[in-house]
């Protein structure tokens, strides 16, 4: 995982996000960074291409000194990560947001946080403004080396994904293992299939109320962006 640093006077009047909330990178293009046009379906550059955008957690934001840190996941290939290992200072790109993000109740007695690598950035954020309660946090990473320090104590289980196994699998097994005590407020973000069963799980099958869990789907196995 990489932290990217952005700044400018184009950040003038940015709001301070909430925790966990969301921005919208623009990536240059071959030509350098071309702003797109909203088609009431996409963002489309001049030439009638998609934009690359991705969504990142905002993870620090200054506003007296107007920087705006992202935590950028390094894999492969992608887009983004391909761009944010390459970046030097001075380059340019695009943000947009910040979108909404959790509200966290200051009278709840315990909090259980769920997600994959894609969503450490947003459980770290969170658990710099959690109540002073007891905090569960389930992680999901590919390789053990990718276990970081989450900057609270915290009951901390870490995940390794066996190959082959659907991403998701191991949050899912921890939500299908565990009730949780009446009154946890839970979050959890990841694979948009497995969110989904961790959403029937949580509220078809045990009932919590909807008011208590927010299950976000970050990104969908086998679809690029």
């Amino acid at each position: 995982m990489m932290r990217v640093t952005f700044g400018g006077e184009e950040l003038e009047g940015f709001p301070v996000p909430e925790p966990a909330a969301s921005v919208r990178l623009l990536l240059p293009t071959a030509d350098g960074l071309v702003l797109p046009e909203w088609t009431g379906n996409l963002f489309v550059l001049p030439d009638g291409s998609p934009a690359t955008i991705r969504t990142f957690t905002p993870r620090r934001f200054d506003p007296d000194r107007l920087e705006l840190d992202l935590d950028v996941v390094l894999h492969g290939s992608g887009a983004a990560s391909t761009w944010v290992a390459a970046a030097r200072q001075g380059d340019e790109a695009a943000i947009s947001g910040p979108g909404r993000g959790y509200t966290v109740d200051p009278d709840a007695e315990r909090f259980w946080l769920l997600g994959d690598e894609t969503a450490i950035p947003a459980i770290s954020q969170l658990l710099d403004h959690l109540p002073d309660v007891p905090v569960r946090v389930d992680v999901e990473v590919v390789e053990a080396d990718a276990r970081i320090d989450l900057g609270r104590e915290a009951d901390e289980r870490w995940h390794v994904l066996a190959g082959g196994s659907a991403p998701g699998s191991t949050l899912v097994e921890a939500v299908q293992s565990t009730d949780p005590e009446p009154g946890t407020r839970i979050w959890a973000a990841g694979e948009a299939a497995a969110m989904q069963r961790i959403r029937r799980r949580l509220f078809t099958e045990l009932g919590v109320p909807r008011s208590h869990a927010t299950v976000r789907g970050y990104w969908k196995a086998g679809r690029r962006g």
